[in-house]
């Protein structure tokens, strides 16, 4: 897998856990399972790292498609994209696009392949 949509994916991660952490009733909800949230400023800072990491166009992209979609990187499974269910052609498994971050041509959104 390409290092940037790896980047990606972990950003995507992060995101979650923030945004469920600052959500009240989703942090409570998870500390009464017993799931402590401790260290948000860390998350933060974690992401803040990784997101420098990543290209700034793949990055703005991502942003863009995490405002639309509530996953915007999603894997490719038996060659449809699981954002949309829409068939990913062969062609993009070729070695020309092997160090690519890949787009759905249906719904736009990030793609790797696990």
């Amino acid at each position: 897998m390409n290092q940037q949509v790896q980047q990606l994916v972990a950003l995507q991660d992060l995101d979650r856990m923030i945004r469920d952490a600052e959500d009240e009733a989703k942090a409570k909800e998870e500390q009464d399972l017993g799931f402590e949230m401790p260290g948000l400023e860390n998350l933060k800072n974690a992401r803040e790292d990784l997101a420098g990491k990543i290209d700034p166009r793949v990055r703005g992209y991502y942003r863009r498609l995490a405002g639309r979609y509530d996953q915007a990187v999603v894997p490719v499974i038996n060659n449809f994209c699981t954002g949309c269910f829409a068939n990913i052609p062969f062609s993009f498994t070729s070695a020309v696009n092997e160090n690519k971050v890949l787009h759905c041509e249906s719904c736009g959104r990030i793609l790797y392949w696990p």
